[in-house]
């Protein structure tokens, strides 16, 4: 899909938000975890991530991630995703998770 405008590009909210939980998901059919993230202002949101291979649950709480909270929750599995974790696959495919080195507000928008 080629944006035709930057107005387009406004259109996709993503915002800095914090890893408060991290649960196993062992209904996922590729091994993932569930996210509890806080966006501030936003609210807490839910996600799943499939990054099993690079992260344990421990080092992901408090961790500052880039996601996109603005698209329709999708089901997978039994439980609802309310938002899109970033991130970048590396050279064997697993997904490095687009992270902020230093620390924003809970919320802050992505430019």
């Amino acid at each position: 899909m080629i944006l035709t405008s930057r107005k387009d590009f406004e259109k996709i909210e993503m915002r800095a938000g914090t890893v408060v939980e991290v649960l196993d998901f062992p209904e996922a059919r590729i091994p993932a975890y569930k996210l509890k993230i806080n966006f501030g202002e936003y609210g807490i949101k839910w996600t799943s991530a499939q990054i099993t291979k690079l992260y344990n649950k421990e080092n992901l709480i408090g961790k500052q991630l880039v996601c996109v909270v603005n698209l329709p929750e999708k089901q997978i599995a039994n439980f609802m995703s309310q938002c899109l974790v970033t991130g970048f696959q590396d050279e064997h495919g697993d997904i490095v998770l687009t992270s902020i080195d230093k620390p924003v507000p809970n919320g802050a928008r992505m430019y």
